[in-house]
């Protein structure tokens, strides 16, 4: 396990590495392998690079997030334009059906409301409304549809895990129930872990997914 002095050196230089982030705006603290960011990112997709930097850093237990979005003054946006902004990029967004999800806006942070049947269709649309300017932040209360078998979810996971990689299928147990997914058993590499993420994450009406996964 790293010391913390070194895993803090680490993330700061991964802030640095990072095109997105501005590393001077973000302040680290790390304790006992807990990483917690604070400071002012300029922009609602900053703050989510920063996190994402931290997350690829080895070592790191967890992130504790202290960030506030502060947006120059000529970034700032009226509502009424974000949500007009927001409403035509869902639109036009591949994947997403027409209508399936409703945007809110108060004081730049977007809330997103809506059904969709698989969870990729979700997070494209927060990753689309993240980039957006003005936006200050985003909550996500789309609903993944989990009205489909437990046996099937788990039959087309292992489908994916065996034509991923025979030897991922054969070590990872796979557990449904209400739409969550949890994986256990042995990977042989984070690719292999990322593989069993994906796979799961892609399956139709999967709501969440619990990774419990250890290399072995």
């Amino acid at each position: 396990m790293k010391e913390d002095w070194k895993l803090k050196q680490d993330v700061e230089e991964e802030l640095e590495w990072t095109p997105e982030v501005v590393a001077a705006r973000i302040g680290v603290e790390v304790s006992g392998g807990i990483v917690t960011l604070s400071g002012h990112p300029q922009s609602y997709a900053e703050k989510l690079a920063a996190e994402k930097a931290v997350r690829r850093v080895a070592g790191v237990r967890a992130v504790v997030v202290e960030m506030d979005v502060r947006l120059p003054h000529h970034e700032v946006r009226y509502d009424s334009d974000i949500a007009n902004a927001a409403d035509t990029v869902l639109r036009w967004t591949v994947g997403l059906p027409e209508g399936a999800v409703n945007v809110q806006v108060e004081k730049g942070h977007v809330t997103l409301r809506g059904d969709v049947e698989w969870a990729y269709q979700s997070h494209k649309a927060v990753r689309a409304i993240a980039h957006l300017r003005g936006v200050t932040g985003v909550t996500d209360l789309i609903r993944v549809r989990s009205d489909f078998a437990v046996e099937d979810i788990g039959k087309q996971i292992a489908r994916a895990l065996t034509r991923h990689a025979e030897r991922e299928a054969r070590h990872i147990a796979i557990k449904v129930e209400d739409g969550t997914v949890t994986l256990s058993g042995k990977v042989g590499s984070a690719t292999e872990r990322n593989a069993a993420r994906g796979a799961a994450w892609a399956t139709r009406g999967v709501t969440a997914v619990i990774d419990n996964l250890e290399f072995g």
